[in-house]
């Protein structure tokens, strides 16, 4: 995730009305937050220390499965992970259930983005940006008619000029949809067949890669490449030659959120963390900075039209099929990895 270019005053008196309880912390209290790189409005942290008096300590992973690793061995207070990590983390009993009475705050959350199959009672999870996966391209090498589809990334017309994720629930993910099936299949027929499809367009992409790719497209190094629309954002910035769209097979809808592990020391510094995160405020500048889409209603109702019916910061998921990643079984988990190995090699 990247920072946007883009600028916004933070009111100086955010801590009324936003932070329920916050009261005066000892200085000796910390909070241990584990969240994506270049994922937060690092003000935010200054502004929540100055309000509180607790002591943020400020950790960041580069995968899900890095947290899932971590949480298990070291106790964080709050971690931000996407929807099928929190489904997995629910399953093997890693979080706290949340206590709104102390997130009041919550209410501000667009419903369209809680109860989701992740976390289908909403105890766990408070959504904390969501977003989609597209295609973004140059408009300048890229014909119009060839934009529309997933198909663009097996295109032999740009061989050479395209790239495919790095991580197997996506690039797979692409494939499935593709082909029209689930995100969450457990098929291991059409897991093979999607495995396949990515092993068939290696010889299109330039690589299989992802921060490279936020690189190599404002560049141009590439032609085209799928990302989340949050960071097309930043890559649009970069050159606007870039665009991005939403292929018609239909996409991921993912939602990631502040959760509470189980083994956390500081619950109620946690507490008083996601509460203020999801304060109109807040959740104004670090949309500003992040570029994902905001769950925050008075977030989108206090923005331009402009900007709200812009697919790129607001995309529109009534408009193509959507599905939210969901924890898969063991088994199925090992396959992907075993699928992954055999792309690569």
């Amino acid at each position: 995730m990247k920072k946007r270019m883009l600028s916004l005053l933070l009111c100086s008196a955010m801590c009324a009305g936003l932070l329920s309880g916050c009261g005066n912390a000892s200085s000796a209290e910390v909070l241990n937050v584990y969240n994506w790189g270049e994922y937060i409005d690092t003000d935010l942290i200054d502004q929540f220390e100055e309000e509180t008096g607790i002591k943020v300590i400020y950790n960041t992973f580069d995968s899900n499965e890095n947290l899932y690793s971590h949480i298990q061995t070291t106790s964080y207070d709050v971690i931000i992970p996407s929807d099928y990590a929190i489904s997995r983390f629910i399953d093997e009993d890693m979080l706290q259930p949340l206590n709104y009475d102390h997130i009041p705050n919550m209410k501000l959350i667009d419903e369209k983005y809680t109860h989701l199959d992740f976390d289908p009672e909403q105890k766990y999870s408070v959504p904390y940006t969501w977003g989609v996966v597209g295609i973004v391209y140059n408009t300048k090498y890229v014909d119009k008619a060839d934009i529309g589809s997933w198909d663009l990334l097996w295109n032999p017309k740009y061989t050479n000029r395209t790239a495919m994720f790095n991580n197997s629930r996506d690039a797979l993910g692409i494939a499935l949809m593709y082909l029209g099936y689930s995100l969450n299949t457990t098929d291991k027929d059409e897991l093979r067949e999607a495995a396949d499809l990515i092993i068939a367009g290696k010889p299109v992409y330039q690589g299989i890669w992802m921060d490279q790719i936020l690189e190599k497209l404002p560049s141009e190094e590439i032609v085209a490449a799928p990302y989340y629309n949050g960071d097309a954002v930043t890559m649009i910035d970069e050159n606007p030659d870039l665009a991005f769209y939403v292929p018609k097979e239909g996409t991921n809808l993912f939602v990631d959120a502040m959760c509470i592990p189980k083994n956390a020391k500081n619950v109620s510094g946690a507490e008083k963390f996601i509460n203020f995160m999801c304060s109109t405020e807040a959740a104004m500048a670090n949309w500003e900075y992040v570029g994902y889409s905001s769950p925050q209603t008075e977030v989108y109702n206090e923005l331009d039209e402009e900007i709200t019916s812009d697919p790129l910061y607001f995309p529109d998921i009534t408009q193509y099929p959507t599905e939210a990643y969901t924890n898969l079984p063991t088994e199925i988990n090992q396959y992907y990895n075993d699928l992954w190995v055999d792309i690569l090699t």
